[in-house]
């Protein structure tokens, strides 16, 4: 191991030395297109396997070259340039192009475009790129890697940024180490370099990419100069084709007007051109699919990109997450960590192992890379890892919130380090709390005091702001608390003026003619006032940045609370943080998850989750109940295929389903109750309160696109009602989905679909507050089981509400079972007594079917035999699956069938639900007849109408 570990420190000895040597080359004016032009022609001997010259005949060589350079050939792009603007770029080649009353351009998309005719790729076009006639570079052919089965032929690695010589040359050296044939090409510009790996036949683009991956991080291991968005440089640049797309393209090499330059060519190890390109080119060696397999199975660990930044949701126990092996041979002297408002390291303190290591402290996967790839979107502009660290004067800087991690990575490694703290300590303010926390918010408030920074995660009603206010008086130090909107910093300012007795005396103002106004000590700043005072003051985030910059007054305070902190992940209120230096920094928030999954930015800057406050056991705290009433809709959609916003439109203009909506609002008022609808859409508020005229007294709208002197006119119009009158209020779930606070709401009518369990929280506790006479909270909403995208959501949402402690209520359905939402897990128990007591008839309605769940719900349904119940099984058939997996779906198939089970099938339909005895109705994402897992949702309830209702999808 020590001769193992000491071989391993002699090659990155031999990597730093190769990355000095391309960096005194860069200094003497090497990397510079006039130098590349005039440099010395490496020689290649041309060996027997060297059948093509630079002497052989056209034909031959574009028949190598496209032997090597292979991707689609029924599609491929040409490079444009304008000479009015200078502009350039590549565009898929039309037959149509500009072709009067053919072509749409420039009115119309070319996706778009009906008479599109795509040209093939020809040996004559590989011919016009290769000799590079026109001046402008129009000729130069872009091929698009991505086969449509997704494999491809080559992996292609692009390098165009900074020291772009040292960092092909640590990739091409890795290589050489891995025993993996590549060669590097000069860039068209002269000014970077692509570094090629060919294949001998098509190959998984994903194993391309792990390949690809592996190499960029151990790259990184050795050089601390390769950026983490070098991973976003490949070609092909995802594993899936996009839906309607083509993936990124990249520009074929030899491009004859750059290689008069010398560029676009095929360079040695010096970066000299070789003197024959087609002899070299017919040297070059090819992987096969079994190497690529063997070599991403030696070097690539997990997904390859080597240690980030790791959220607690993304942690699988099953998997061992890396560590960084650093020792204190990898430190060259000390490190001195100085703490402001971010983590300071002086760069050249750093060693380039220890530089990436402290870098990937900073970083995480970016799950909308993921995502948009799993469902075939395009990933343009979507970065795979996600880098919060900067450089600075000379510095390395990390958030405040990965010292905890960057102290782990220096103790693990024995390296010697020391801190100093320049953060502000903030002015001394007297202030006294004027209240009592309940007993649930002591640890809360014990558990923020005990560190000086940290997340506090507790639901709506909780008290998040009556915590903070008893921690400004601890700290007794002046605090700037961010809020992101007007009405939140009403709220603030109105429960800090409750909460805290602040002694102390506000400076001088400027004398001004006129009758002094009475100030606060509490300021402000936002909504057109500024009462800044320095000693416990309130901004709207948005307010604190001037142009470009972060105001000043942000380094003034000893400590910043963030409220609904999830925010912070947003650019402009992470700029804001990072100039914050508070010795004291907190957040607070109800949802600290993000939808884009953005979250690990949050505690970079406000630091861990502190304390977490369970929803489900503050459910059963409040004094009042929780349901979900799902309605079930006959809406079905002929645009499902145009988009979730040509289906809201759709949604909002379906009189079916708003006269039900109309029909439960008007039921709920009459029973007393006080409803908010919300929507995504503000012409749907305004078509609702229009059909509720003349059926209650108060109808309130609230939406964002209204002027700021209405909303305060309504909100005033809102707080005039008598506690006697009924109301409704209408508005859109991003208007008042948080900050919006007012008691006496107690039914919550969701008007169009949401998915996000996060979305499904925050409108939830709009009810949450506790008020006089509140027993029982509801939640309507219309779930629209014919139109898969839509179903799919509900059953997200289902998650949500099962997450925060609702349970379900059917119109005339007795209230017995105190958890009728279940995980994947826990309702098997429940639905196997459902099963056995069925006296009648078992429907189980499942797309997918699986070995091993078949065997174990046989032995179930045997028992439910006995009571000479029918069952029934509606599933896809075989047709609908791939041809590898259709035995397997006739098998099990039969499998049923002789067991006496009536066996239906019907093509592409999605939902998964069972009925029993016509009124017992299990619903949900789980699929009966396959692996479920715990994420997975379903309900139980029973209604005969539901039932029928469900049955008719798919009967």
């Amino acid at each position: 191991m020590a001769n193992e570990e000491y071989c391993k420190q002699l090659e990155r000895r031999v990597a730093e030395l190769e990355r000095e040597n391309a960096e005194l080359r860069a200094q003497l004016g090497l990397s510079d297109t006039k130098a590349a032009a005039s440099a010395p022609l490496a020689e290649v001997e041309c060996s027997p396997s060297a059948t093509v010259h630079k002497y052989s005949a056209p034909n031959e060589k574009i028949q190598l070259f496209r032997s090597l350079f292979r991707g689609r050939e029924d599609v491929f792009a040409k490079r444009w340039y304008s000479t009015k603007t200078e502009k350039s770029g590549y565009s898929p080649v039309c037959a149509n192009e500009w072709r009067e009353g053919v072509c749409i351009k420039p009115k119309g998309s070319c996706s778009k475009c009906e008479n599109r005719e795509l040209v093939p790729l020809s040996d004559t076009i590989i011919y016009e790129h290769l000799s590079g006639k026109d001046g402008y570079g129009r000729d130069v052919v872009g091929l698009y890697p991505i086969l449509p089965d997704d494999t491809c032929y080559f992996l292609a690695i692009d390098f165009d940024d900074g020291d772009w010589q040292g960092n092909v040359s640590e990739v091409r050296n890795i290589c050489k180490i891995w025993n993996i044939p590549c060669t590097v090409e000069r860039s068209r510009s002269g000014e970077g370099a692509h570094l090629w790996i060919f294949f001998s036949e098509p190959i998984p683009c994903s194993a391309a990419r792990k390949l690809g991956t592996a190499l960029i991080t151990a790259a990184m291991e050795n050089s601390g100069k390769l950026k983490l968005d070098s991973y976003d440089r490949m070609f092909p640049n995802q594993d899936t084709l996009p839906k309607g797309g083509f993936g990124n393209l990249i520009g074929l090499p030899l491009q004859g007007q750059a290689r008069k330059k010398n560029n676009s060519s095929f360079v040695d190890v010096n970066f000299v051109a070789y003197e024959d390109q087609w002899a070299y080119l017919s040297q070059i060696q090819k992987l096969s699919a079994i190497e690529v397999e063997n070599l991403v199975h030696i070097h690539s660990r997990g997904d390859g990109l080597g240690v980030l930044c790791t959220d607690a949701d993304e942690t699988k126990p099953w998997e061992k997450r890396p560590k960084a092996a650093l020792t204190a041979m990898d430190f060259s002297q000390p490190i001195e960590i100085v703490r402001s408002n971010m983590l300071y390291i002086a760069s050249h303190t750093l060693t380039p192992r220890v530089r990436n290591q402290m870098l990937r402290l900073a970083a995480f996967k970016n799950p909308d890379f993921y995502r948009s790839q799993a469902m075939r979107l395009p990933i343009y502009n979507k970065p795979r890892v996600v880098c919060t660290a900067e450089e600075r004067n000379g510095y390395l800087t990390l958030p405040r919130g990965c010292e905890q991690s960057l102290t782990d990575l220096l103790n693990e490694a024995n390296a010697e380090y020391k801190i100093t703290d320049k953060t502000n300590p903030g002015k001394v303010i007297d202030v006294q709390f004027n209240g009592a926390l309940r007993a649930e918010q002591q640890p809360a408030a014990e558990a923020l005091l005990s560190h000086e920074t940290g997340v506090l995660s507790a639901t709506t009603a909780f008290g998040k702001t009556v915590i903070a206010a008893n921690l400004i008086s601890q700290r007794k130090v002046n605090t700037l608390v961010l809020v992101h909107t007007q009405a939140l910093l009403n709220q603030w300012k109105t429960s800090l003026s409750e909460f805290l007795e602040i002694n102390e005396v506000l400076p001088e103002l400027p004398k001004k003619r006129g009758r002094k106004k009475e100030r606060s000590v509490i300021g402000q700043l936002g909504g057109t006032k500024n009462t800044i005072a320095g000693i416990v003051d309130i901004a709207i985030i948005q307010s604190l940045i001037s142009g470009d910059d972060v105001k000043e007054l942000v380094k003034d305070y000893g400590m910043v609370i963030v409220d609904e902190c999830h925010h912070v992940s947003a650019i402009s209120f992470e700029r804001v943080l990072k100039e914050v230096n508070a010795k004291y920094v907190y957040g607070l928030t109800a949802t600290p998850t993000r939808q884009d999954g953005h979250q690990p930015i949050i505690h970079m800057q406000c630091g861990p989750i502190r304390y977490l406050v369970d929803a489900k056991e503050q459910a059963e705290k409040r004094a009042f109940e929780h349901y979900l009433l799902p309605r079930f809709t006959t809406y079905r959609s002929a645009i499902a295929d145009k988009g979730i916003a040509a289906i809201y439109k759709d949604l909002a203009e379906n009189e079916i389903r708003n006269e039900h909506i109309i029909k439960d609002v008007i039921k709920a008022l009459s029973d007393g109750r006080i409803p908010i609808i919300l929507t995504e859409r503000r012409e749907h508020v305004q078509l609702l309160a229009n059909r509720l005229a003349g059926h209650c007294k108060n109808i309130i709208t609230l939406f964002g696109t209204a002027s700021a002197k209405l909303r305060r006119e309504t909100m005033e119009k809102l707080q005039a009602i008598p506690a006697d009158e009924p109301l409704v209020i209408v508005a859109t779930g991003k208007y008042v989905g948080e900050g919006f606070d007012y008691p006496r709401l107690d039914t919550l009518f969701l008007a169009l679909p949401i998915a996000w369990k996060g979305k499904v929280a925050q409108y939830a506790g709009r009810l949450h507050r506790n008020y006089p006479g509140k027993n029982e909270v509801q939640i309507y909403d219309y779930v629209d089981i014919h139109v898969p995208v839509l179903e799919n959501m509900y059953q997200k949402r289902l998650k949500g509400y099962a997450a925060i402690g609702y349970k379900i209520k059917i119109d005339g359905m007795p209230q017995v079972n105190p958890d009728l939402i279940y995980d994947g897990k826990s309702f098997y128990p429940v639905f196997s007594e459902d099963v056995r007591n069925a006296k009648s008839e078992i429907l189980i309605v499942s797309p997918f079917m699986r070995k091993s769940r078949i065997t174990q719900i046989l032995r179930l349904l045997s028992e439910a035999t006995l009571n000479n119940a029918k069952i029934v099984v509606v599933t896809r058939p075989a047709e609908d699956f791939p041809e590898k997996d259709q035995k397997s779906v006739i098998e099990n198939t039969q499998e049923l069938e002789s067991y006496g089970v009536e066996v239906r099938y019907k093509t592409g339909f999605h939902q998964k639900f069972t009925v029993i005895d016509g009124q017992i109705v299990w619903y949900g994402s789980v699929n009966f007849l396959s692996f479920g897992t715990a994420e997975e949702s379903i309900m139980r309830f029973t209604s005969h109408d539901i039932a029928g209702q469900l049955m008719d999808t798919v009967l």
